[in-house]
C-alpha cells in the first residue's frame, strides 16, 4: 500500500518535464562550442589513393614478356575521351587530361559518377 507522501512524489515526477537535453536533435547545446567541428576533423586528414585511369588492356604473359623499351600497349580508349577517377579503387568521376604547373598533368572534371555508393 502507498503511502500519501509517496503518491504526490510520483505525482509530481510524472508532471517534470524531461529537461535532459539531446546534444543531437537540441541546438543550444555546449556543443556549439567553438570545437564543434572536431569530430569532422579526425576524417579530413585521412589520405586516400587517388589514381587517374587513361584505359586498360588484356594480354597474355608472352606478349608482356615481350615487352622491351619503346614497346606500345594499346589501351581501350580513344584520344580526347575522357579518363577514370578513380578512389580507393572505386570510380567516382570522369574527367579530361588537363597540363598544370609547366609539366604536370592534373584531370578537369567532367562528370560526377552518382552511384559510387554501394549499399553493401
Amino acid at each position: 500500500m502507498l503511502e500519501n507522501d509517496d503518491v504526490a512524489d510520483q505525482s509530481e515526477t510524472a508532471k517534470k518535464p524531461d529537461t535532459a537535453k539531446d546534444p543531437a536533435t537540441d541546438p543550444k547545446t555546449e556543443t556549439d562550442a567553438p570545437n564543434a567541428g572536431k569530430n569532422l576533423d579526425a576524417i579530413f586528414g585521412v589520405k586516400l589513393d587517388v589514381r587517374a585511369v587513361l584505359g586498360r588492356s588484356r594480354i597474355p604473359i608472352s606478349e608482356l614478356l615481350n615487352l622491351t623499351k619503346g614497346s606500345v600497349i594499346e589501351l581501350d580508349r580513344r584520344v580526347g575521351e575522357p579518363v577514370d577517377l578513380m578512389i580507393n579503387d572505386r570510380l567516382v568521376a570522369r574527367g579530361d587530361l588537363v597540363r598544370v604547373k609547366g609539366d604536370m598533368l592534373g584531370v578537369a572534371l567532367r562528370e560526377i559518377v552518382k552511384d559510387f555508393v554501394t549499399d553493401s
